[in-house]
């Protein structure tokens, strides 16, 4: 347990048996009255965001969290199996948790996977994934002048807009938080 003033931002708290990650935290002296502090708390199951306020002296439980590499390896239904790379121990990541970014991932690519009381509570790809370019229109003549984009698909069936000078079989960067293109590989 921990008092309100030992909080910072990123931690993770158990509040009303939720688990919630702390978005903003700040310290309020008012001229009347004794001191307190005022937030903003995410809770990681619902993404729901809550306002807090407590006193300097309210006591919440900080929850231990390891966040660690693992490989993916297959999708089994509402899961994925991941592998931890030092043990080899597998076990299953609820699909849930990567969002949209979950239509990035390739068999084999390492992934974080952040795990409180052994249960997997938050999970993420890479920031950027290379992905090769499996069919893409043709440019048309006379576009190229303008930032124009036409759309390609890429090796996992998802369809991204990139310049018109990529073709069919180059590699491109691909930011998995937005799905937008960053630049081609060579």
């Amino acid at each position: 347990m921990a008092k309100a003033s030992e909080i910072k931002v990123g931690n993770i708290l158990r509040v009303n048996k939720e688990l919630v990650t702390v978005e903003e935290w700040n310290h309020r002296t008012p001229g009347k009255g004794g001191a307190f502090y005022t937030g903003k708390f995410r809770n990681i199951k619902t993404s729901r965001l809550v306002e807090a306020r407590m006193n300097t002296d309210e006591v919440v439980e900080i929850c231990r969290v390891e966040t660690n590499d693992y490989q993916y390896l297959y999708e089994d239904g509402d899961y994925l199996v991941v592998m931890d790379n030092t043990s080899y121990e597998q076990f299953n990541v609820p699909k849930t948790l990567f969002g949209p970014s979950i239509k990035f991932l390739k068999e084999g690519m390492s992934i974080l996977v952040a795990i409180e009381s052994e249960e997997p509570i938050q999970a993420s790809i890479p920031n950027f994934v290379e992905m090769e370019v499996v069919y893409s229109e043709p440019a048309v003549k006379g576009d190229t002048s303008t930032n124009a984009l036409k759309a390609a698909t890429v090796e996992n069936d998802v369809e991204i807009k990139v310049p018109m000078f990529v073709n069919q079989g180059d590699r491109v960067k691909i930011d998995t938080r937005t799905g937008e293109y960053v630049e081609r590989v060579k």
